[in-house]
């Protein structure tokens, strides 16, 4: 297990992560030719989708070897709107491989991707990429990566000229800072064949230099490094990347490389880079759950020992008609053919009947799996993306995986029953495969609304539906989900005094519903109604009839959110008082209260980031402008003008085409979710006209 790394690359859109392991399944002899994005060829994007658009859609997860090491490597997406997948990858991970282009440096997506592995602790090497490209810099990219993501990065590798070979002082290879030589990589072979030679003597002095820095940063970790340093002493090569290793998997530093996937320079050392500095997961620290058998839910760790009680964690689902492909994460224990485990939030047990290795689109069929392994399983009838499954006789649920909220929606109508029929398997099996898909039915209107992450999103979807599955479907312009909140505080009381089959029910419940911070995009239910016999017989129910009113959105039929609801008081009675009466004046509070606190529509606003060449920038601004966009700031990039601005969803549809139109097709963009802000009183009232 020392051997395995479980890692993954992960990066802003086009900074060449897919090339990146496409490189490195050549070099590791998993395949015997280099597969292209542009052509379609690639072993990880094998969906049509993916292969049309040139861009990964899916997370693709693929297993080799590397010389002692074992790789599970998923490749994920960088475009925004397939972010859950992402999410989901680094919740499973040991560490992650973060590409950078070295011409367009830390872009949007990246800080988001960079966010994200903070939030699970995955420990990260960055690799400077597309060193071959015109207008690239190491040192400005380097800078960005300790500016804006706050990161404390340590350079390994340095290159040596930068930039197509076309032009003086080109990007030719790299110089090794351990071990202070100089790496070339054969054109003839594919960059397969790396000669080592001495540093050139004009290099030299700019290598030692940086050397001495990396020397002087690991200083900081170790003591024996510092005596060595101040005795003037030779440090030894595995010394430093002893020290090396263990700052990064305690996240405190994260080593610098460089190359150009494209050309093959550079990949091989960023392999052994993730053997050298990545940890195994026997490096991490166990995994932590909850006992679900006990009212104290007391927490359990799991070391990664194939000698402990099985627990895994399911972080992805792939549908298949003969039955879901399941993508597990084992923490401890093993699993083994035919055997039975337990999904704890279920409360149910679980066949094993097939355990398979997957290898992107292909897998093949194992008997077993250990601790901190990656695989697959099919024969799962209860269990979704989340789910914990673990040892019968020993119970645990593992923390989950929370996946962000759609901000955009589109109405599709089936064109008869039939149709309709094949369109509810569809959107089933979609919504078991991405966790971010969200289907709501109108009754009234027969309309079916599908939300997602963006128009690509949905754009995917849309093709899914029509060209592989042929259901036949019309399909309506996209809209934005708006979320609802309530403009001030009040408190409101809700009874129930009736008869119902004789009996009589009797509550009242008084509530206070509140607005809550902008940042808490959540509806915080609680009790601050201090009475011994409510707490003990009426209050969980009374919390539970809140919770499931809030559920059913605002005045304007939006979800709630950034709203508090809290019980203030209650007039209850041990003979009188039922769940059905507490409903019912649960009901009439909340109601009373959605009317008196008045409506706050909500609509969801991006962080869009524009690079364009300096003649655009004030059309782009200008039309920016009249979208409701407020510009934050502007930078200087290279040779490019970045515009980073905070916009309303709703303004953005169809801008890349209008920012293509305005700047003559040399201008690109990109979006991130940001936050949800009050909308135009005139789209609140529209809306309440409807």
């Amino acid at each position: 297990m020392k051997d395995l790394r479980n890692i993954g690359i992960i990066a802003h859109i086009d900074a060449g992560k897919t090339t990146t392991t496409e490189r490195m399944l050549f070099y590791s002899h998993f395949v015997h030719r280099v597969g292209m994005v542009d052509s379609g060829t690639t072993v990880t994007d094998f969906d049509p989708e993916e292969q049309e658009r040139g861009i990964t859609i899916q997370s693709a997860c693929v297993s080799f070897k590397w010389k002692e090491c074992t790789f599970n490597l998923i490749d994920t997406p960088g475009h925004v709107d397939f972010t859950a997948e992402v999410e989901r990858s680094l919740r499973v991970l040991d560490g992650g491989v973060v590409v950078f282009s070295a011409r367009e440096g830390v872009e949007a997506q990246s800080e988001t991707v960079w966010r994200q592995a903070d939030k699970y602790h995955v420990p990260r090497i960055a690799f400077i990429n597309k060193m071959d490209r015109e207008g690239a810099d190491f040192y400005a990219c380097l800078d960005q990566i300790k500016k804006r993501l706050g990161a404390n990065p340590v350079v390994v590798m340095l290159p040596i000229g930068a930039g197509p070979p076309h032009i003086a002082g080109a990007f030719e290879g790299i110089i090794d800072l351990i071990a202070m030589k100089k790496l070339s990589f054969s054109k003839e072979s594919g960059g397969q064949e790396v000669l080592t030679e001495e540093i050139p003597a004009e290099l030299l002095e700019e290598a030692k230099i940086w050397r001495s820095q990396l020397l002087d940063d690991l200083s900081l970790y170790c003591d024996d490094l510092i005596e060595l340093l101040l005795a003037d002493q030779e440090i030894p090569e595995q010394m430093i990347r002893m020290v090396l290793r263990d700052a990064t998997i305690y996240d405190m530093v994260v080593p610098v490389l460089c190359g150009s996937s494209l050309d093959g320079i550079g990949v091989q050392p960023l392999m052994d880079a993730v053997c050298h500095y990545l940890p195994s997961p026997l490096d991490m620290p166990p995994v932590e759950g909850i006992d679900p058998t006990r009212p104290d839910c007391p927490e359990l760790s799991r070391h990664a020992d194939p000698n402990e009680p099985f627990c895994a964690l399911i972080f992805k689902i792939h549908p298949e008609r003969t039955g879901d492909l399941n993508y597990i994460r084992i923490y401890s224990g093993t699993l083994t053919q035919n055997s039975r485990v337990l999904n704890p939030r279920e409360g149910k047990k679980e066949n094993v009947p097939q355990i398979w290795r997957i290898q992107a689109d292909r897998r093949e069929q194992i008997q077993s799996a250990a601790a901190g392994d990656i695989c697959g399983v099919i024969g799962l009838r209860f269990s979704v993306s989340g789910d914990t499954l673990c040892d019968v006789k020993h119970p645990i649920v593992l923390e989950s995986i929370t996946f962000p909220e759609t901000v955009i929606s589109m109405a599709i109508e089936p064109e008869n029953a039939e149709e309709y029929k094949k369109l509810k398997v569809v959107l089933e099996m979609l919504k078991r495969q991405d966790p971010t898909f969200r289907v709501t039915e109108s009754e009234e209107t027969g309309q079916v609304l599908i939300s997602g992450m963006g128009e690509l999103h949905l754009d995917v979807i849309k093709n899914v539906l029509l060209r592989d599955h042929k259901v036949n479907v019309r399909i309506h312009k996209p809209r934005v989900s708006y979320r609802e909140s309530v403009q001030r505080a009040v408190e409101t009381t809700g009874r129930c005094n009736r008869n119902l089959g004789g009996t009589r029910h009797f509550a009242e419940l008084a509530i206070r519903m509140e607005p809550l911070d902008g940042s808490a995009q959540a509806v915080e239910i609680a009790c601050e109604y201090r009475d011994e016999t409510f707490a003990r017989l009426f209050k969980q129910t009374a919390l539970e009839a809140i919770r499931e009113e809030s559920q059913g959105g605002g005045n304007l039929g939006f979800p709630l959110m950034n709203v508090r609801l809290t019980i203030v008081g209650a007039q209850t009675n041990e003979s009188e008082t039922s769940e059905t009466a507490l409903r019912i004046a649960a009901a009439d509070a909340f109601r009373l209260g959605l009317k008196e606190a008045g409506v706050l529509l909500l609509e969801p606003i991006m962080r869009l980031e524009v690079s364009t060449p300096d003649a655009y920038v004030g059309d782009i601004v200008n039309d920016l402008q009249q979208r409701r966009a407020v510009v934050t700031h502007t930078e200087v990039r290279s040779r490019l003008t970045i515009v980073v601005a905070e916009a309303p969803l709703a303004t953005l549809f169809g801008y890349s085409s209008a920012m293509l139109g305005l700047s003559q097709g040399r201008a690109s963009s990109t979006m991130t979710p940001l936050t949800y802000g009050p909308a135009p009183p005139d789209v609140t009232r529209s809306f309440m006209l409807e």
